[in-house]
């Protein structure tokens, strides 16, 4: 079976055609015999009903992108074995080059260019099994930045996910990237990094923030912007070494910089011993008596290795399809594309 893989060199021949001022318009052919899921895929990204950076309503998922120097509107839906995909922006913007770095973006974000047949083959555990099963088609996501990731490790430090998303909701509101002129149905990007580097740490502790936090998510902006921090130069090293350097940074601790590998960096042999929500999911999936810890997680995601971050995806896809109404709902699951 093939895996879905879709690399930086086929997104830049993508063909994109003009619908209009201001609007272009791309089919890209999925590798046939690849098995896709937009809609789990982005609720893999999303976590959450009330985020508003990474909006999705059941046929579209929107996000506007800072690339190329431009703000451009980025809307794409699954068409059975195809992806339809709008971007939008000031027709100046809209540029063959920045729509081919659109293209790559949404390489990483969507998980486009992972290879997953050799998880698909391996043998599992039943109940992982019958996790991959029932989520089949979801590919790992990623941010579109280092920095995006970071921000959302500062933020849902030591709070419910519910109320991170609703904290970082209001940053990108204050820092976020917009379109030049109110197009509708674009929420605000996600925070600049630009724009919080050179932001005192006060306006963001009115955003609803700790005093800490705010002055971590400013010095962590700070501190990325130089070329020790580069994406370049962390895709580079070992895992260790991305650890250890992102554990230098100001806020940032094991779980940060784990949570920062697998979502930024999209290191997905990694499973952020640390996370909460993990640690709750695997306790109920082997009946364990109390949350494990650091390295009770460790020991069992050895046998996972190197899909122990593909094993914490399906752990929260398998959460969020439990929650409310404000998240993946069971009908929700079933409602989108057949994976192919």
């Amino acid at each position: 079976m093939a895996g879905l893989r879709v690399g930086e060199e086929e997104a830049s021949s993508w063909r994109w055609r003009t619908a209009g001022p201001g609007s272009a318009t791309a089919l890209v052919e999925l590798p046939p015999g690849a098995p896709f899921r937009l809609d789990l895929t982005v609720w893999a990204l999303r976590r959450r009903g009330h985020n508003q950076v990474d909006q999705y309503d059941g046929t579209w998922y929107r996000r506007l992108l800072a690339v190329g120097g431009a703000a451009v509107g980025v809307a794409v839906r699954q068409l059975g074995p195809q992806l339809e995909i709008v971007a939008q922006g000031e027709p100046q913007a809209l540029s063959l080059e920045t729509l081919r770095l659109v293209g790559v973006t949404l390489v990483d974000v969507l998980g486009l260019g992972q290879e997953l047949s050799g998880f698909y083959r391996a043998r599992k555990e039943p109940w992982l099994e019958e996790l991959a099963r029932r989520f089949r088609g979801m590919r790992p996501p990623r941010f579109p930045s280092v920095f995006e990731a970071a921000a959302n490790a500062v933020v849902c430090q030591q709070v419910s996910l519910v109320v991170g998303i609703h904290l970082l909701n209001r940053l990108a509101a204050r820092f976020g990237t917009r379109l030049p002129r109110a197009t509708e149905g674009w929420g605000p990007g996600a925070p600049e990094m630009g724009g919080i580097a050179g932001a005192d740490w006060q306006s963001l502790r009115e955003l609803g923030l700790s005093g800490s936090k705010s002055r971590a998510v400013v010095a962590v902006a700070q501190a990325l912007s130089g070329a020790d921090f580069a994406s370049e130069a962390l895709m580079a090293m070992p895992d260790q070494q991305v650890e250890d350097r992102l554990r230098s940074l100001p806020g940032i601790g094991r779980w940060s910089a784990q949570y920062v590998m697998l979502r930024g960096l999209g290191r997905w042999s990694i499973l952020p011993g640390d996370d909460v929500g993990a640690q709750n999911a695997l306790r109920r999936r082997f009946q364990l008596p109390g949350r494990p810890g650091y390295e009770e997680v460790q020991e069992l995601a050895q046998a996972w290795r190197p899909y122990a971050g593909l094993v914490y995806f399906h752990l929260l896809l398998a959460g969020l399809e439990m929650g409310d109404s404000g998240r993946l709902r069971r009908e929700e699951i079933g409602s989108g594309v057949a994976p192919l």
